[in-house]
């Protein structure tokens, strides 16, 4: 393989500072973690926005706020989150006792300037803090968001769950032409315990999903609490990228709380010790067919 990008998750849309005080959450916070884990090799950063409460939000206006802060300190490429996540402005309570997922201020994540957005194209159940949240993105909607996508010039990184995310919207929607190569698709792995649908992490889950991507794709894994490490070392191993942080894992070690840019330097350490060299921004823009960022 080419030249490894290290993609930094600060903060999620799930995680709290009552779990892990470093978690990032308002914007100046976020944007002096992504700084920091920059300057320890990440190419990427993927970011949630928070409200001033810290709960979950695609505000376009705190989005440009923390894209704004990072473009000042330094030119990773900035990938905003169309996900949202599961608290906040992403729920809308319904009347039979679950709460849904807010599309429309998914769709919100676009409009912020990014040069990637996160493409969550799936329907799922996601259990969190005592609620079951519906996330519904059937094809109709799956193509409204990619389309919103290539409308502001913003690269899908094309985020899945298990094979069938893959063989099903991902592959339709290349095919149809949303995207153009190489496809950047980001599999995460042990986030079975929280999202019904999810793959848990073994060698064999994420060779199964590595079998099934389409042709001049690119892949990257993230795994979830103490799956980050092995998986992302055995990403590494098989030609894969990888993203790290806080959005995925709290801890350093066994009961050992991470900062971000912890994570990064211990990737970037294990990458150089496997003999891989690691893209910079201008380096990962180029592999993955982004324009030049202009300073």
């Amino acid at each position: 393989m080419g030249k490894l990008i290290i993609t930094v998750a600060p903060t999620g849309g799930m995680a709290s500072k009552s779990q892990n005080h470093n978690l990032p959450t308002q914007p100046e916070e976020i944007a002096r973690s992504v700084e920091l884990s920059y300057k320890e090799g990440a190419a990427i950063a993927a970011l949630h926005a928070r409200r001033p409460d810290d709960e979950a939000t695609c505000n376009a206006d705190i989005y440009r706020d923390i894209n704004e802060r990072i473009r000042s300190r330094c030119d990773i490429i900035i990938n905003n989150s169309t996900g949202g996540g599961s608290s906040g402005d992403m729920l809308i309570e319904r009347p039979d006792g679950l709460y849904e997922n807010n599309f429309e201020e998914r769709l919100k994540g676009c409009e912020a300037g990014a040069e990637m957005a996160t493409f969550d194209g799936m329907t799922f159940a996601d259990v969190h803090g005592g609620k079951e949240i519906i996330v519904l993105t059937p094809p109709s909607r799956c193509e409204a968001l990619v389309k919103r996508m290539t409308e502001r010039g913003i690269k899908p990184e094309w985020e899945v769950f298990s094979p069938t995310h893959i063989l099903q919207d991902v592959t339709r929607l290349i095919q149809k032409g949303y995207d153009k190569p190489p496809y950047y698709i980001n599999m995460v792995l042990g986030a079975d315990k929280g999202f019904q649908g999810a793959m848990p992490y073994s060698h064999d889950f994420l060779a199964a999903m590595i079998a099934v991507l389409p042709p001049q794709s690119i892949f990257c894994v993230s795994a979830i609490g103490p799956a980050q490490l092995p998986a992302t070392t055995q990403a590494m191993l098989l030609g894969g990228h990888v993203r790290v942080g806080l959005e995925d894992n709290n801890y350093y070690s066994r009961g050992v709380l991470a900062t971000n840019e912890q994570l990064v330097a211990r990737t970037r350490r294990i990458a150089t010790e496997l003999g891989l060299e690691i893209a910079s921004a201008g380096e990962a823009r180029d592999i993955l067919g982004l324009a030049p960022q202009k300073r």
